[in-house]
This record gives structure tokens, C-alpha cells and sequence, in this order.
């Protein structure tokens, strides 16, 4: 069973983690999560090989996974810091706008962020993300530092699931529920 490791997840790596763990949820019938490709147009292609050397973006991409868990319209970005500061350069304008529209039409979105120093994985709430986004649209940072999370959203291991999301996923729902009640 692969796990979390102190040489931390690169890119690729962490895209097969939360891959592999969408396979198991769809396997297990809890959730139908999807990889979304981004959008190229191939410039150069090394024919022998059969690598695409060179290519643009055809379009501005939205989110790295989109889905659903029992019924609820789910979608997700990932995304790796080294520090514990992590810079919101790292996200879009684009992103965030989806992300707000599709809460919007009922769905839940959220950022699952690997902090490869500390090999932790975190759920960030859209609801935290605008915070940390309004304040740097406000003139405020234009970061955020790991201190300013709220520790009950840290993704705990779990054996046979690489990335246990969909217990924070709950968690976020419940809180939803408790705070719509206010």
C-alpha cells in the first residue's frame, strides 16, 4: 500500500494518490469522481516517441476533479505547497469564480492542498478560501499561513484509502448544516 512519504508527493504523484482514490471510492460505490484534462493543442510531436513536445492551453481551466458523492455535485483542485505559507498566486481568478458558481447551483467545491514538508494533507473549505481571497482582493496578504487553518479539516491516513477525503467532505457538510440553522 502506498502512503504519504518523507521525500514528499510530486505532481504526478499526487495526482495518481487522489486518482486511485477515486477508483476505490467509485468502486466502492461511494463516489463518482472524474480527473478533468486540461485542454491542449499539441505544437510539436516527437513522432518517434510519440511524446507531444510542445503544445498551449486551448482554454482556461476550471477544477482538477468533478463529480459526485451520494448525489452531491462534488469538484476539487489540488494543489502542493513546500512551506507553510501558501501563496494564492497558486490559484486562479477563473478557479475561484467556478468554484463559487458551481456552490451556487447547489454543489459542494474545495481545495485538497499537500503540504509536502509537513507530508499532511488538507481540505480547505471554498467558505476558508474566500476568506483568504477577499482579504487579498482587499489589499490584505496575498497568502496564507498554515497556522490560519483550522486544524479539524487535516486529512488523518487511513488504511486502504490513499487520501481519505470524503470523511472531511462529511465534516464539511455537517458544519453546512449546523451553520444554515444560524
Amino acid at each position: 500500500m502506498a502512503t504519504w512519504n518523507s521525500r514528499g508527493l510530486r505532481g504526478s504523484t499526487l495526482e495518481d494518490m487522489i486518482n486511485r482514490t477515486n477508483e476505490k471510492y467509485a468502486d466502492s460505490g461511494l463516489a463518482l469522481i472524474q480527473k478533468i484534462p486540461t485542454p491542449i493543442t499539441p505544437i510539436k510531436i516527437d513522432k518517434e516517441n510519440r511524446h507531444i513536445t510542445l503544445a498551449y492551453f486551448e482554454q482556461k481551466s476550471t477544477v482538477d476533479y468533478i463529480g459526485a458523492v451520494q448525489g452531491i455535485p462534488v469538484c476539487f483542485d489540488a494543489k502542493e505547497c513546500a512551506t507553510d505559507t501558501f501563496s494564492l498566486q497558486n490559484i486562479h481568478e477563473h478557479q475561484v469564480e467556478f468554484m463559487r458558481s458551481f456552490e451556487k447551483q447547489g454543489g459542494i467545491a474545495f481545495l485538497l492542498i499537500y503540504y509536502s514538508h509537513k507530508d499532511l494533507m488538507y481540505y480547505l473549505t471554498l467558505h476558508a478560501l474566500n476568506q483568504f481571497w477577499d482579504r487579498a482582493k482587499s489589499g490584505g496578504r496575498k497568502s496564507f499561513r498554515f497556522e490560519e487553518l483550522d486544524e479539524t479539516y487535516i486529512i488523518h491516513k487511513k488504511q486502504g484509502i490513499l487520501i481519505p477525503y470524503l470523511d472531511i467532505l462529511q465534516k464539511d457538510l455537517d458544519e453546512r448544516e449546523e451553520n444554515k440553522d444560524e
